[in-house]
């Protein structure tokens, strides 16, 4: 689906809530997913190829343009590397790529320990950071690390994170939404900011010279770990990082329970101005909801226009949309990402 198209239709899906004029990004048509999941197709030669799911049938397949193109370059070179031992029960390879990394996992119907050495001499013959995992078992080589440079608004910002991290799937997309976040914050309005679902800190230490200071909550502690490190990395000094869900967050503000992981912190010293939320595709849950609709401001990042319809349609009881975007995360595909700024009526 073409970009136009996927404007009009959503356009359309909020024009109840808002009739302003929406900003919209482009992708680029080809080599911009920073992740790439292939399964493998077995030839009658033994022989072994990329391939794609189409109606229930593993489809081969020679390229995949869509991918960014240090993955488009090596999708080649590692089907030339991976030996007879190495091709044996192998269903799957992830590419996850940055602009300063790249990372391949390898997925075995096989114990895995048993092909030790082919593995580590493939990652050191390619000088690649290598992943195997097979059920229950996990081995790394050269680190499972990757690092990213993001150019926003001409400055650079540094993070680290692995593939268990919830990672944006377009980096030229991600820098126009955190550029997009940046723009919706007035100098005369910043206070401190209260982020949900903060990740590794993708938004979080981008906006850090923007407030006095930010509290940042996600249930995921490898996430929390990565985001500590990332404010090293940038030198940032006024994140609070904690991991709470957004039910026990709220159950924070409201005093309704004490978390050991808040006793360093004191909730009621937060002069919060703004709210930024990127939540699942399942969108904000009731009690969410109750806890960013007391603040003035409001920046939701959504991944899915109909739950995000659906909250947007509670926000607005108390809540103005005054800025909208789309963002096309996922060229050609009838996805489509949301930002929305809201301010209290």
């Amino acid at each position: 689906m073409h970009f136009e198209e996927k404007i009009i239709l959503n356009k359309a899906l909020f024009s109840s809530l808002f009739n302003g004029e929406i900003q919209c990004f482009n992708s680029p048509s080809s080599a911009y997913r920073t992740r790439a999941e292939f399964s493998i197709y077995h030839d009658e030669n033994n022989k072994i190829h990329y391939a794609m799911h189409e109606n229930k049938k593993k489809i081969p397949i020679q390229k995949f343009e869509k991918a960014e193109k240090v993955i488009q370059e090596f999708m080649p070179i590692l089907l030339e590397n991976i030996n007879e031992k190495l091709a044996h029960k192998l269903f799957g390879i992830e590419f996850l790529s940055t602009k300063l990394d790249l990372s391949v996992t390898l997925l075995y119907h096989k114990n895995i320990e048993e092909i030790f050495e082919d593995l580590k001499k493939i990652s050191c013959d390619l000088n690649i950071k290598l992943i195997a995992r097979s059920k229950g078992k996990k081995i790394v080589f050269n680190g499972e690390n990757l690092r990213q440079e993001l150019d926003i608004n001409g400055k650079k910002i540094f993070y680290e994170f692995n593939n268990e991290c919830f990672i944006q799937p377009n980096t030229y997309i991600n820098e126009k939404m955190i550029e997009w976040v940046l723009s919706c914050i007035k100098k005369d309005e910043k206070k401190d900011l209260l982020e949900l679902y903060c990740g590794y800190g993708n938004f979080t230490i981008a906006l850090a010279s923007n407030f006095n200071e930010i509290l940042a909550t996600e249930i995921s502690k490898k996430n929390i770990e990565f985001a500590l490190r990332n404010c090293i990395l940038n030198d940032i000094l006024n994140i609070s990082f904690v991991r709470l869900s957004s039910e026990e967050l709220s159950q924070a503000f409201e005093k309704q329970r004490e978390f050991n992981r808040l006793k360093n912190i004191n909730l009621d010293t937060f002069n919060i101005s703004h709210v930024l939320v990127d939540p699942p595709r399942a969108g904000l849950d009731e009690n969410v909801i109750k806890l960013i609709n007391k603040f003035q401001n409001i920046i939701y990042i959504s991944c899915n226009p109909i739950t995000l319809k659906n909250d947007l349609e509670i926000l607005c009881n108390t809540h103005k949309i005054i800025r909208f975007a789309f963002f096309d995360q996922f060229a050609n595909t009838p996805h489509l990402e949301c930002g929305v700024y809201l301010t209290q009526k």
